[in-house]
């Protein structure tokens, strides 16, 4: 519990920071200003319209990618899957660009319902792919799935880009993983989803820690195996899905942040949940200022920055000996 404080601490200053830092520098003074005065100066404006949104948008978007990791681990019992990993992110970019070529989708709000669809159907075919065959889900296989069906994916996406680059000139920013221009108006609409599906992981805690032992022993502790891995893709589909919406595709926050719940607290899936809500936003909103701060006054998309982070970080769970247990 004091480690769960800590880390809302860290994510409060995290949210202080988003607030504080881009392409105009704030001051404290300012920030206060505007969150507790009734004029309308620039700086005020720039807080109340631009900041505070997207600092609103990044902890949706973090929360929906540490989660649905979390789950995608639990559930596949495998300590390299996450969202990017087992493709869910790319399955919903893909129907994201076909919503834009086929219903012509422009906005970060018509974009939900292709990526959850999207979500939902990469989640269920590397779940199919890698439990096909005897032994049920393997662990290597599901992997070796969801790789193939981003690659697919995501080739598949490039190629409606570049067949039709004009229209697929406003998914560029998005396709990199951003903030730009996320308010209210994007964030609200999927915001009761995330939340939904924040409550469904934490309700299937419990049950995804029996699985976490085998099937067997979980079915003779009287967990419902198909019950909850329903639950658990259904969960995955919400979260992956809201935080594509959002932001566009961003990887390895769901790979990094359980990993990091884990070596606080252990395999217990009912205390790696809490701390995934908690610390992912606070990976992506450090991320984010980062991002605007590197290239200052220009800045770099969140999606590039977490990708230059996670990426040794992969590499060094794949080298060890043993990973975190699951």
């Amino acid at each position: 519990m004091l480690g769960l404080l800590a880390a809302i601490a860290a994510l409060v200053v995290a949210v202080i920071l988003s607030i504080l830092f881009g392409s105009r520098q704030l001051s404290a003074d300012e920030l206060w200003h505007a969150l507790t005065a009734a004029t309308g100066t620039s700086a005020d404006q720039v807080v109340l319209d631009l900041r505070v949104p997207r600092t609103i948008a990044g902890l949706v978007v973090g929360v929906g990618l540490g989660v649905s990791g979390a789950v995608v681990q639990a559930l596949t019992r495998n300590p390299i899957g996450d969202p990017g990993v087992l493709g869910v992110n790319a399955g919903a970019a893909l129907f994201v660009a076909l919503g834009v070529a086929l219903f012509g989708a422009s906005v970060p709000a018509d974009y939900l319902w292709f990526a959850f669809a999207g979500a939902l159907v990469a989640t269920v075919l590397v779940y199919l792919i890698g439990s096909a065959g005897r032994g049920g889900a393997d662990p290597v296989r599901l992997t070796l799935a969801g790789v193939a069906l981003a690659a697919v994916f995501t080739g598949l996406t490039t190629g409606m880009t570049l067949l039709d680059p004009l229209t697929f000139n406003k998914l560029r920013g998005w396709s990199a993983g951003s903030f730009v221009e996320r308010g209210f108006d994007v964030v609200l609409p999927v915001l009761p989803f995330a939340v939904l599906g924040v409550a469904l992981a934490l309700l299937s805690a419990p049950a995804l820690n029996a699985m976490g032992l085998g099937d067997d022993l979980a079915l003779s502790l009287g967990t419902h195996i198909i019950r909850t891995r329903v639950v658990s893709v259904i969960s995955i589909t919400l979260l992956a899905g809201s935080a594509t919406a959002i932001a566009g595709p961003i990887g390895f926050v769901g790979l990094m942040v359980p990993h990091i719940a884990r070596w606080i607290v252990g395999p217990d899936q009912r205390w790696i949940i809490p701390y995934s809500i908690v610390l992912a936003p606070t990976v992506l909103l450090v991320s984010d200022v980062i991002g605007r701060l590197i290239l200052w006054p220009s800045e770099v998309p969140v999606g590039i920055v977490t990708a230059f982070v996670g990426a040794p970080v992969l590499i060094y769970l794949v080298r060890r000996a043993k990973s975190s247990t699951l």
